[in-house]
């Protein structure tokens, strides 16, 4: 079986293609056009470049393969709950309902965070996960979200927020103090690699309420930092440091609540190497690899092979 994935967020318009037979999957996406010394786009923009992208997505999945898929996974609102919505999701909702009626194929419908969640497991080889409870971390540009994460029939995962961020979202945090620097958005990969040069130690107490944390203060720290003199390299680590520290201070929480759980990282934010190496260190932790763990299709893909029971 061809599965067809699509995930249209507000920064990656994305394809992907999972032969249910071998396992394997193809991916095709791009990020959206963002301004320089902008934080993101508006929604309509972002509809707009989505517009413009998905036709080409498909091409490049599709120039070398002469099929036709199966059935059909997309992403149609964030999460999954029915306050949920962003219409940027439309776009890749609306495609997937036309190669559906035009090819009398199935389509599957579920939410971002669960996609995203899904790529992870995919990527750690670790989807027998989908029949137990385990603890799932969604750390990227729109959400730090830890959740408990149990089997469904209807939905494949059913999904409790244990915790969240109640102001800042570490993704928002990283591109911030990332402008700042002076870096261009998205600003992850870049303040990385100069918090790798960074010599200093930080250890930081994370702000908590209750499993949720607050992250508006280190764009503040950070922003003192830097007109105290402090070097770019220090900042990074400290930014990084403290998104890891408020982290591993929600996993304690959930652990403390539901007891000792695998725990599975998913997001963009997820794909930083220093925050990873602390965390498996800290853990019983399952990542995704960069390319699963940045806004994706394989997600979708992997979902409509679940919920389709397609082998």
């Amino acid at each position: 079986m061809k599965i067809l994935g699509l995930d249209t967020s507000n920064y990656t318009t994305s394809a992907a293609l999972l032969d249910t037979d071998s396992g394997n999957v193809i991916q095709a996406k791009k990020l959206l056009p963002v301004k320089k010394g902008e934080l993101g786009l508006r929604q309509s923009d972002a509809v707009f470049h989505h517009t413009k992208q998905l036709p080409a997505m498909l091409k490049e999945l599709f120039d070398s393969l002469s099929v036709t898929p199966d059935a059909i996974g997309v992403s149609v609102k964030p999460r999954n709950n029915d306050r949920s919505y962003m219409p940027c999701f439309l776009c890749g909702e609306g495609l997937a309902d036309s190669i559906s009626a035009l090819n009398g194929i199935p389509v599957y419908k579920t939410s971002h965070q669960i996609g995203h969640i899904l790529a992870a497991l995919y990527s750690a080889k670790k989807l027998e996960l989908v029949n137990k409870r385990f603890i799932a971390f969604h750390v990227s540009g729109g959400t730090t979200d830890c959740l408990l994460v149990e089997p469904d029939n209807e939905t494949v995962l059913k999904i409790t927020e244990i915790g969240t961020s109640l102001d800042l979202k570490a993704g928002q945090a990283v591109d911030r103090v990332g402008l700042m620097l002076g870096l261009d958005f998205p600003c992850g990969n870049q303040v990385e690699s100069l918090a790798e040069k960074c010599i200093k130690k930080y250890k930081i107490k994370p702000m908590l309420k209750n499993g949720n944390c607050c992250l508006s203060g280190v764009e503040n720290k950070c922003r003192k930092m830097l007109d105290d003199g402090e070097n770019r390299e220090n900042i990074a680590m400290f930014c990084l440091q403290y998104i890891y520290s408020a982290i591993c201070g929600m996993a304690d929480y959930s652990i403390e609540c539901n007891g000792k759980l695998p725990i599975v990282f998913a997001g963009g934010v997820m794909s930083n190497k220093i925050i990873r190496r602390q965390i498996e260190n800290k853990y019983e932790a399952y990542f995704a690899e960069p390319a699963f763990s940045c806004d994706n299709a394989v997600g979708t893909a992997v979902f409509a092979a679940l919920k389709g029971n397609y082998k």
